[in-house]
């Protein structure tokens, strides 16, 4: 009935808003033609709609809902969230679910895990299957992708972003928007800008120098705008130099729709408003979340009190406001709802399809990092016959909890499951459980019906996994973080690097007991290994979704080749981390100065000469690549800087594999300081074994830009430069000299 009534709703206001006769200067009808652009279809709409009408339009219903134009026939614009699987229904005015029985959805891979792929077409794929899910809901926004950059590894909401990188997170965005919008899904790119901790983002101001902002923390905000053509974009809980973000005018006005000239809406996370004068004046176009107790509080027009409500609405009628901004909000929404809606030839849509599975599976195998396999202990070997699982991660539940991300699935293949699954009855898994986490699994109503209750001690856990060790042929422990409070986890940041629930202390009594051990850590931040040197193999799997245990079995049995490689760094210890300096505080309850500057990441650790655990765009395969010589075209050279360089790559190995090439670009003789080097391009290649290829990148002049505070803008100055590549930042293969003139 509700896919009836959209229907219905967008032909009616095609009809009235194309159709209706107007009168013209002569006084016969002028009528709208019903292909007109959107834009003409706005001026027809603003035309007609009353102050309340407009009002109306630009503040929540309900929880994930605004009001259409009922008498215009204007349907109502529905949010959901993602960025990883379309959220449950929920009540009106509740976060708790509806109780709604076909709500269930394919759970992708975490955006950590795409990021991890550093593969455009995934990006693609994970956009296109995510987009039809939500299409086939009847969802108008999709509520991501998030590209905040990794600035620490304690942010609880990381594995919801795409690493530490601006370059990387903005070409991995670009093509989940574009397929996502293909629906006629708007996507609502999140959280712009600078929410880089959880647990004080309410009132923590950050402050930071412009080279910071424009060259890290902004381009990948930038690439989903301008290049994806994003729809709309959430601002941020945060504050930046005294200003909340979702109504700030250097963030919002200046460079979001001023500089980048994005023609979207501006909509609010939910409960980032807090006062109407600045939300009217500084570019906030849809206010969601306020008071949103709604009903529960006793209030029955709860959402008229909103700050974009009949606070606006009686500051226009007094004289306070003019309606200016109030028709430029509205323009936003309804351009919003135009192109979502009230679009005419968006896709019927799918959920739950085998597609849809295979792309998570797939997404999720491709984004695994093989961090380290000495002694080859991976793949498993033909000999084997008797695998020990260990680890509460190995059969918990991660699709539930985490924050606005945890979703309802029509099924999750734990990593045992997926394990057990692929060895067959040819090789026996046992199971041991090791530690005791988080025995609980609900979130708003969705429960994951799993007992994971203990009465064993820790002891007797580890004493139980070194026995059935000793026993086994292969170890594989799967542990790392969850989605409880002070992990991976919105509103709550981590308290430490370390490994929770002493996992440290059943993986070193596993190291002692079998030689032949894998340990895999499903997490969205780096974590701490103090037994690094004593486990042979280890594994960052990430938060994959439906399909996370087939997708780790795919990688263990070597079904899929290892090729993911990690978008951020891995540090030996937090103070090697720039966001962690003596005298810097995290998380902050109230000013912080991003001291650090463009150092953020990699760059830091150049800088510093500090040595990571594992390195940004790291991730070994069970095959070996070998790099020729960098070669520059010196014809391709002009003016403006552009020049072809080309490296071949060879697969050396006798599997076939793909291998991520890295471009780095160092700039010699800048008049500021800029980094070591800096990412500027990167492409996946698939070469069978013995197959080599060329790589070829064209280096342009946005690659040897940085941006200068005194222009103020963007330059490229004159002077040597050095491309590097190679295949993590800290593992570079060859390099090759050029000269800007």
């Amino acid at each position: 009935m509700k896919k009836f009534l959209r229907v219905f709703a967008g032909i009616s206001a095609l009809c009235v808003l194309s159709c209706t006769p107007k009168p013209s200067g002569n006084g016969g009808p002028v009528y709208l033609d019903t292909h007109a652009d959107i834009e003409a279809r706005i001026d027809d709409a603003l035309s007609r709609m009353t102050l309340e009408e407009k009002i109306k339009i630009i503040h929540a219903q309900s929880k994930f809902s605004s009001a259409g134009v009922p008498r215009l026939g204007i349907p109502e614009l529905w949010t959901t969230d993602g960025p990883h699987g379309i959220r449950t229904e929920v009540l009106w005015d509740e976060w708790e679910q509806a109780g709604w029985t076909n709500d269930s959805i394919v759970a992708f891979p975490a955006l950590t895990a795409l990021a991890a792929t550093w593969d455009r077409d995934l990006s693609a794929l994970y956009g296109k299957s995510i987009g039809e899910e939500a299409r086939y809901r009847e969802k108008d926004v999709l509520l991501g992708p998030g590209v905040n950059i990794y600035r620490t590894p304690l942010n609880g909401r990381n594995f919801e972003y795409m690493g530490e990188d601006p370059y990387l997170s903005g070409q991995m965005v670009v093509p989940y928007v574009q397929q996502v919008q293909k629906n006629g899904v708007a996507v609502c790119v999140k959280h712009f800008a600078l929410n880089n901790e959880e647990t004080f983002r309410h009132t923590t101001d950050v402050d930071l120098d412009d080279r910071a902002l424009y060259e890290i923390y902004l381009p990948a905000f930038k690439a989903a705008v301008q290049q994806g053509g994003a729809w709309s974009i959430m601002g941020s809980y945060n504050l930046y130099r005294g200003q909340h973000v979702c109504y700030n005018q250097r963030l919002i006005m200046d460079i979001l729709k001023g500089e980048w000239g994005f023609d979207g809406a501006v909509i609010s996370d939910w409960g980032g408003v807090h006062e109407t004068d600045a939300a009217v004046k500084n570019g906030l176009d849809l206010e969601f979340g306020t008071w949103t107790d709604g009903l529960t509080m006793g209030a029955t027009n709860g959402y008229d009190a909103y700050f974009l409500a009949k606070p606006y609405r009686d500051g226009i009628l007094s004289g306070k406001y003019g309606t200016e901004e109030l028709d430029e909000k509205c323009r936003r929404v309804l351009r919003l709802i135009f192109r979502t809606a009230m679009n005419p030839d968006k896709p019927f849509g799918a959920i739950n399809s085998e597609a849809h599975y295979a792309a998570a599976r797939k997404i999720g195998a491709e984004g695994i990092v093989l961090l380290k396999n000495d002694n080859q202990v991976l793949p498993v070997a033909p000999g084997v016959k008797r695998i020990l699982v260990v680890g509460e991660n190995a059969v918990k539940m991660m699709t539930v909890g985490g924050g606005s991300s945890s979703l309802k699935v029509q099924h999750e293949i734990s990593p045992l499951d997926g394990i057990r699954a692929r060895a067959g009855k040819d090789i026996e898994v046992v199971y041991a459980r090791g530690y005791v986490g988080d025995t609980g699994g609900s979130y708003n109503g969705v429960s994951s019906g799993q007992d994971l209750s203990e009465s064993r001690t820790p002891e007797q856990l580890i004493a139980e996994a070194v026995e059935l060790a000793g026993q086994s042929d292969l170890v594989i422990f799967i542990g790392g973080l969850n989605k409880s409070n002070n992990q991976d986890c919105e509103g709550t940041d981590r308290r430490s690097l370390d490994l929770p629930y002493d996992q440290d202390a059943v993986i070193e009594a596993l190291a002692a007991a079998n030689p032949n051990l894998v340990v895999s850590l499903v997490s969205g931040n780096a974590v701490a290994m103090p037994w690094v040197d004593k486990v042979p193999a280890i594994l960052q799997t990430w938060y994959l979704g439906s399909e996370a245990g087939n997708a780790l079995a795919d990688v263990v049995f070597g079904d899929v080749n290892p090729s993911g490689k990690l978008p951020f760094t891995f540090p030996k210890q937090l103070t090697d981390s720039p966001a962690h300096q003596p005298g810097m505080t995290f998380p902050n309850r109230h000013k912080v100065v991003y001291e650090e500057g463009i150092f953020v990441g990699y760059r830091w650790f150049d800088e510093k000469d500090i040595e990571p655990l594992f390195a940004f765009g790291h991730g070994l395969s069970y095959t070996q690549f070998s790099y020729g010589e960098a070669k520059l075209d010196k014809s391709s050279m002009n003016e403006n800087g552009t020049v072809r360089l080309t490296v071949k790559v060879t697969n050396t190995g006798d599997r076939e594999g793909a291998e991520v090439v890295q471009l780095y670009i160092a700039d010699k003789e800048s008049s500021l300081p800029r980094p070591e080097k800096e990412l500027k391009d990167f492409q996946k290649v698939l070469l069978a074994p013995g197959q080599s290829k060329d790589v070829t990148f064209t280096i342009g002049a946005d690659a040897l830009k940085f941006y200068d505070p005194a222009l103020p803008g963007w330059k490229a100055e004159k002077g040597e430069f050095e491309a590097l590549v190679g295949s993590a930042s800290d593992d570079i293969r060859t390099r090759a000299a050029f000269t800007l003139k």
